[in-house]
């Protein structure tokens, strides 16, 4: 993509500091960025290479007021990220071509593909399986049978839906991940073995959902797994059977959910997380890094922390007084080794018979 600064500042609607011609060809991070890039700034920490980048332009705040010359023209926009989010849209866009349905592919007769719909080499799409227009597949992926997906999808290649599932429109989901997975469900017997529990449900993912590589959203094992409009999944993830995830909510890498979880919307849960089964989480919930969380969560807005998780104001204040334990312990012991010797006859008090 080859565009010039002034095109660049309408698309975010920006406000240009520098000539409109200026011709920009990529984006680049701010400390590698050379001729023909736009990067942006936002962290103070980056701030010295605003004055020493080899960019042609750079997206800033409108507040941001620099303290020395800057040599590249500056875009000023109300939000950075929102705009950064913007321009690399732009940038990735492929140019238009024809839907391709590829020779190796295999396709069962009673598929249903509408309108510009492209399959990549040695991807199966099984019986009464339905796919909308626009729809990309790429190679290696295995649709099962009646799974149903939307219009203008991307499908990367290694993902396997399974049966009967069904995938919104605008939805994206990366390589290998694995949608309608049988879920993890054993019943222990008398003797000590354990019995497979049929899981005859599916995955629901609503409009407009990304999931990230090698993530695994289990079937129900009645019922439906849903995943809600406009979520967004990382990579490695789990989604144990029968899961409900609201709209709009983001999840970091690593995250475990446990089977019949429901987590509502517009949360954020960071990377590494736990979420025990049977649990619900109230909507715009935050939840930090490598916490666990074991119990409801009844308060919208709540942010949690730690493991088992707590608020995250009373976990900083605990953690706060969990690195001075070391020191506790030492005066701790120096009082105990003081007392015990002024009680030792002839220390420090006159002994009497």
């Amino acid at each position: 993509m080859t565009t010039t600064t002034g095109e660049l500042t309408a698309l975010v609607n920006g406000k240009l500091e520098g000539e409109p011609g200026i011709i920009i060809s990529r984006a680049s991070k701010i400390e590698e960025a050379t001729e023909g890039s736009i990067c942006f700034y936002s962290n103070p920490k980056y701030e010295s290479y605003v004055y020493s980048t080899l960019a042609s332009a750079i997206l800033v705040n409108h507040d941001f007021v620099p303290k020395q010359p800057v040599k590249a023209a500056l875009i000023r926009v109300t939000d950075v990220y929102q705009s950064v989010a913007t321009l690399l849209q732009a940038f990735e866009q492929p140019a238009p071509q024809a839907a391709i349905i590829d020779p190796l592919a295999s396709i069962h007769d009673s598929a249903h593909l509408e309108k510009n719909v492209g399959v990549g080499a040695f991807s199966i799409i099984s019986r009464g399986a339905s796919i909308g227009r626009d729809t990309v597949i790429h190679g290696q992926v295995f649709i099962g049978e009646q799974v149903r997906i939307g219009k203008g999808c991307i499908i990367h290649p290694g993902v396997r839906i399974h049966r009967q599932c069904i995938i919104g429109d605008e939805c994206v989901i990366n390589y290998n991940a694995v949608i309608g997975g049988e879920g993890f469900g054993f019943a222990p017997t008398e003797d000590g073995t354990y019995k497979k529990i049929a899981q005859i449900g599916n995955v629901v993912l609503e409009d407009r959902v990304e999931i990230g590589a090698n993530t695994c959203i289990d079937r129900g094992s009645m019922g439906s797994t849903k995943i809600g409009r406009g979520s967004k999944l990382d990579n490695l993830i789990q989604i144990a059977h029968n899961v409900q995830i609201g709209e709009n909510t983001a999840i970091a890498a690593q995250t475990g959910i446990a089977g019949s979880a429901r987590i509502g919307n517009r949360c954020i849960i960071g990377g590494q997380v736990g979420i025990v089964g049977h649990i619900s989480i109230a909507d715009g919930t935050m939840i930090q890094a490598q916490s666990g969380v074991a119990g409801n969560v009844s308060e919208s807005g709540s942010k949690l922390y730690g493991s088992p998780a707590i608020s995250y104001s009373a976990y900083l204040k605990a953690y706060a007084e969990f690195r001075q334990l070391p020191v506790t312990v030492r005066r701790l012991r120096e009082l105990e080794k003081k007392w015990q010797q002024s009680q030792l006859p002839g220390e420090g008090a006159e002994h009497k018979p």
